[in-house]
């Protein structure tokens, strides 16, 4: 059974920070780019972050810059894909979703991405 299961959302303040992170389970999750994008109310998934399977090449999105940092841990059954958010702003307020697929190139596409968890709220209050 696929699982992709995030945890770790929350309410931070502006300037804060938070840790987001996603257990992937029932496939061979190791060989495949995984990313987090985010949904706002009223708009668009949108990419935030991807990381190549070996973990060796990371994307982000121009609106998260280095204020991000995606990483993974390729353990034997069990993918954990972890956010690190810091200097958090009011616009950061989403949805976030990891995923799973292999998007040869295009990374920032919510299509090219086979598995999806079911979200976690991230809520900054300014």
């Amino acid at each position: 059974q696929v699982q992709l299961v995030e945890s770790g959302g929350g309410l931070v303040q502006a300037g804060g920070s938070l840790r987001l992170s996603c257990a992937a389970s029932g496939r061979a999750f190791s060989s495949y780019t995984m990313g987090w994008f985010r949904q706002a109310p009223g708009r668009e998934r949108a990419f935030v972050a991807a990381i190549s399977s070996s973990g060796g090449t990371t994307y982000n999105a121009n609106s998260v810059g280095g204020r991000f940092t995606i990483s993974r841990d390729n353990a034997k059954n069990t993918v954990y894909l972890n956010l690190q958010m810091n200097s958090l702003k009011p616009e950061d307020t989403a949805v976030y979703y990891c995923a799973a697929g292999r998007p040869y190139g295009d990374y920032a596409g919510p299509n090219a991405y086979d598995y999806w968890g079911q979200g976690t709220q991230v809520t900054v209050s300014s």
